[in-house]
């Protein structure tokens, strides 16, 4: 099992490729002259963000607010390229390394030879990190100070937030020719006479 271990990175982002509707999400470390880009899902992308968040807020609550916490500018440049994919995202796991002060971010390959799907469920489950994996998949595991993960978190969600607007009714996305709305009785606005 190849993995790619990033302790510092130089850069970790979360990114996309593609027009929105049609985006694939990208998990990117830069480190010690190597790229890493591995593919997943827009929720797997928001549920690593938001959990991230959490997982800070409960290391200050247990341990204390950190005096020394230097929080870096959000990265707003595009991907490195060219964009090669590694791998695509099955699992994602998270923990605190209460010794070295850092969060840990592990992206494991999806088992495809076990069935294992993206169905909604699965695109948010995060497990918890172990350093025992699977020995068939790939891995990318990133060591980041609890300022750069803020700084992580922030720009994933905004690349979340980055996509088609919502419906005002419905909730779902726009494409931009519009959608057929269930509020409106599957009837698209412009349709009505």
């Amino acid at each position: 099992m190849p993995v790619f271990q990033f302790n510092p990175p130089e850069r970790f982002v979360a990114g996309t490729v593609g027009q929105p509707g049609d985006r694939t999400f990208f998990l990117q470390a830069v480190g010690e002259g190597r790229v890493t880009s591995v593919a997943l899902e827009k929720a797997q992308v928001e549920a690593l963000a938001s959990r991230v968040e959490e997982l800070l807020e409960e290391v200050n609550r247990r341990f204390g607010p950190r005096t020394d916490e230097v929080v870096p500018p959000e990265d707003e440049g595009p991907l490195e390229q060219p964009i090669e994919e590694d791998f695509r995202v099955g699992t994602l796991a998270l923990a605190w390394d209460a010794e070295a002060a850092r969060v840990i971010i592990e992206a494991q390959e999806i088992d495809e030879s076990a069935g294992e799907g993206l169905g909604e469920e699965d695109e948010e489950e995060l497990e918890v990190f172990t350093e025992e994996g699977p020995a068939h998949r790939d891995v990318l595991r990133v060591y980041l100070t609890p300022g750069e993960a803020r700084s992580f978190a922030g720009r994933a969600l905004k690349v979340v937030a980055a996509g088609r607007p919502n419906c005002p009714l419905c909730e779902r996305p726009l494409d931009p020719a519009g959608h057929v709305c269930v509020r409106q009785n599957g009837y698209r606005p412009d349709s009505i006479v």
